[in-house]
């Protein structure tokens, strides 16, 4: 290996470690002062494969993590943050599975009104964020999940949440949910 890419992966792992949040290639070229990253990234990524922390890309970002199985490490001395809501749940879940959504389509989803304190929690904790405006009367404000909210949850994508069957797999939708499904694909096979 010559000594110029190893003094690029040294720069680049150096910004990523002090960087404050995952950077994406653009960032890094202009933090280390380089016009190209090549394939730089993934041979970091690969270097650190197996060790304690991992390089890993979430959303086109890049940052450090603790490896997956040590996680349960530091669980111990941190301090858990504060729950969401069943609302906020239901309400993030709409806006990762149907963005960019309006505040009424939520509504419309879920069947309830929200409180303007729920999307104040989600935009708040950085997981969603305003998507512009839909161009109908009113203009309503649109949401859309965040780069942070990919990795909170560590997703590499939108791609990467989990289908209604891996839900159903892992016991996650209760009867009510079941029930309506099934009339939904009786409706369908109706219609056809």
């Amino acid at each position: 290996m010559s000594e110029e890419p190893d003094n690029l992966l040294r720069a680049i792992e150096a910004a990523l470690f002090a960087a404050e949040a995952p950077m994406g290639p653009a960032e890094l070229m202009n933090v280390i002062g380089v016009d190209a990253l090549g394939d730089a990234l993934p041979r970091l990524a690969e270097l650190y494969a197996g060790r304690g922390i991992e390089l890993v890309e979430r959303g086109g970002r890049w940052h450090f993590q603790t490896a997956a199985d040590l996680a349960h490490i530091l669980r111990r001395t941190r301090e858990e943050p504060r729950k969401l809501s069943r609302a906020g749940i239901e309400t993030l879940a709409i806006i990762a599975y149907h963005e960019p959504v309006s505040r009424a389509e939520i509504e419309a989803i879920r069947g309830v009104q929200i409180s303007k304190g729920t999307l104040d929690v989600l935009l708040e904790a950085g997981w969603i964020r305003p998507a512009g405006r839909r161009e109908t009367p009113g203009r309503p404000l649109l949401f859309a999940t965040t780069p942070a909210f990919l990795a909170h949850f560590g997703l590499g994508s939108r791609k990467d949440l989990p289908g209604i069957a891996d839900l159903r797999a892992a016991g996650l939708l209760d009867p009510v949910d079941l029930a309506f499904e099934q009339l939904q694909m009786e409706k369908a096979d109706e219609d056809d």
